[in-house]
Formats: structure tokens, C-alpha cells, sequence
């Protein structure tokens, strides 16, 4: 059973989502929430970025 009180600890497989979370949560505007992460992973960001940029290509490859 766990303990309500005990404090939560990233693993390798939940770091990422921890990562995302702090730098898109607050009040600040996205954008700069954005520039932030891309600023702390940026590896992580361009595979986003290159995923993001494959999909649409495949996309509008299949539209005439």
C-alpha cells in the first residue's frame, strides 16, 4: 500500500512526463513555456519538432 504523505520520484520512464509538466504549468504565456523546455531538452524538442514536420508532410502528400 503507499503512503499518501511520501514524496513522488521520477523513474526513467516517467521523467519526461515530469520534465513536460513543470515547465508547461504556471501562469507564464506559452510560448515562453515552450522556449523554456526546448531551452532544457532540446534534443527532445527537435525530435517533436521533426515528428510534427513528417506527419504533416505525409499528410498533404496524399491530397491532390
Amino acid at each position: 500500500m503507499t503512503d499518501a504523505s511520501a514524496p513522488e520520484t521520477s523513474n526513467g520512464k516517467t521523467a519526461l512526463a515530469d520534465d513536460i509538466r513543470e515547465h508547461f504549468s504556471g501562469d507564464a504565456p506559452l510560448t515562453e513555456k515552450a522556449k523554456s523546455f526546448a531551452k532544457a531538452r532540446p534534443w527532445t524538442s527537435a525530435a517533436l519538432v521533426g515528428l510534427v514536420g513528417a506527419t504533416l508532410l505525409s499528410t498533404f502528400k496524399g491530397r491532390r
